[in-house]
């Protein structure tokens, strides 16, 4: 049975521009890449972007069908070690925000951003490590 998630893969129809960004904008280290495909390591996770054409093939279903009406489904949401800071030094690297960071009743003080692809990211930090900060 599955126990645990080893990779995320994000299709992409620009993977020049979403390779600049994840690589010299949010700077995740880039492990390799090709023509099609672009991969960064997160500790133990694989974080991939694919190409729109590409993840069509490897499903096997028709480009058409990976197209992305309606707008994001979900987010990523990956911790950081101070919201504010992170937010302040990504603002500097000209990633706009789609909300700036705020206390949430749930324990998290989070940050909301879209890559160029419009795909949501979250960053966040539990609320008592912010105070103790």
């Amino acid at each position: 049975m599955i126990n645990r998630i080893v990779a995320t893969v994000v299709f992409v129809r620009d993977l020049a521009t979403s390779m600049a960004f994840y690589r010299d904008t949010l700077g995740l280290k880039m492990t390799f890449s090709d023509a099609v495909s672009a991969t960064f390591q997160l500790g133990d996770l694989y974080f991939l972007l694919l190409d729109v054409s590409s993840a069509a093939e490897l499903i096997g279903v028709n480009v058409s069908e990976l197209k992305a009406d309606g707008g994001p489904r979900g987010l990523f949401a990956a911790g950081v070690e101070d919201v504010d800071a992170a937010y302040e030094a990504f603002k500097a690297r000209g990633v706009t925000f789609l909300k700036p960071p705020i206390d949430q009743h749930w324990g998290l003080r989070t940050a909301h951003f879209a890559d160029p692809e419009g795909n949501v990211w979250e960053i966040n930090q539990p609320v008592e490590a912010k105070s103790k900060g």
